[in-house]
């Protein structure tokens, strides 16, 4: 008797799905522009509500908030889950263990995203991709479509409540004690502005020892945003990962309708949803829950993931033509070296 022993090898270039990969490098290249600015501040200053003075450079700062802001980790969060779909497929085809090796890749993309948080920036989502992909390993992958789709919208409801909730909190604490809580809002505001100074400095002018403190102390500052942050990724996550059960990505070209739909709603909403998020966002500080950053976060939560869709559409409809297909190929090597590319993003 024969036993024969199957291996679930790297993705091979007549195995690829182009347009994926298209996608991926889009996405890769949208959070590049959005880091740019949290390059060269430190991570105080985003929470501070700061903002350029240039009016060039504020212009540039809104176009960013509009356009790339939470579009990109969305886009990016989507193809993750879509291609855990497609790992879990080709895993099941080959007869491999899907959850050992898969919770294998997920393991060293911790890793990676530990040594890159604490030893190189702190701006890193590897560490939250990771855990959000172990959850969805171990809760929701055999999970129908559908039942994935309700939990992403369950989830993009979660920030909404959380915030809601601290507003009226805080809305009620006013009113019982006005001047203790304006005080203690001027406190934490000037705590945080120390905090900035500090991190200036040490990035500046620090030794590679302090920088790596300096970073420890930003990553709780990072972890205390995931709350906000989390659910919004997983929901996306989720929502690559039905489409990826659902088959989408076997036949791109069949789904033009549905593209052309998604692409329009997704442009609606996610304008409008933007809108609200700048206008609710100028000068807010991210830390403190008030009327005007309530309406940013119902904004961004609502029209990042539909702007994200919009982009994914309108690409997977431009590549149906020849000539948008020669133009998008190079984007598709960025595409397909993700993993290199994004801790570097």
């Amino acid at each position: 008797m024969t036993i024969q022993t199957h291996h679930l090898t790297p993705t091979g270039a007549t195995e690829r799905i182009q347009t994926i990969d298209m996608l991926r490098g889009f996405a890769l290249l949208g959070i590049l522009l959005v880091n740019m600015g949290l390059f060269t501040h430190s991570f105080y200053y985003f929470v501070l509500g700061l903002q350029p003075e240039n009016m060039v450079d504020k212009v540039a700062h809104y176009a960013v908030q509009f356009f790339a802001e939470g579009k990109f980790y969305s886009m990016f969060s989507f193809l993750f889950g879509l291609g855990m779909a497609i790992f879990m497929q080709r895993a099941e085809q080959k007869e491999v263990p899907f959850v050992r090796l898969y919770s294998r890749r997920l393991f060293a993309l911790l890793l990676f995203g530990l040594v890159h948080a604490y030893l190189i920036w702190i701006g890193d989502i590897l560490l939250l991709y990771s855990v959000i992909g172990f959850l969805t390993l171990f809760l929701f992958r055999n999970r129908k479509p559908r039942t994935l789709l309700i939990w992403a919208g369950v989830f993009l409801c979660i920030p909404l409540v959380i915030n809601g909730a601290l507003w009226a909190l805080l809305a009620l604490s006013s009113m019982a004690m006005g001047a203790e809580v304006e005080a203690a809002t001027a406190t934490t505001m000037e705590m945080y502005r120390g905090l900035n100074d500090a991190a200036n400095a040490a990035y500046a002018n620090g030794s590679f020892a302090e920088v790596t403190r300096q970073r420890v102390s930003d990553m709780n500052m990072v972890f205390a945003t995931w709350p906000f942050m989390a659910f919004n990724v997983w929901a996306m996550f989720l929502l690559g990962f039905a489409a990826g059960k659902a088959g989408w990505h076997h036949d791109i070209g069949a789904s033009v309708p549905t593209l052309r739909k998604l692409a329009l709603w997704g442009l609606v909403i996610g304008v409008l949803g933007n809108l609200a998020y700048v206008i609710g966002i100028e000068g807010a500080n991210r830390m403190t829950v008030t009327a005007r950053s309530l309406l940013a976060t119902t904004g961004q939560t609502i029209g990042a993931p539909a702007l994200a869709i919009f982009y994914m559409s309108a690409i997977a409809l431009l590549v149906q033509r020849p000539v948008w297909y020669a133009r998008l190929t190079p984007v598709a090597s960025a595409g397909r070296m993700a993993i290199t590319t994004l801790p570097f993003v």
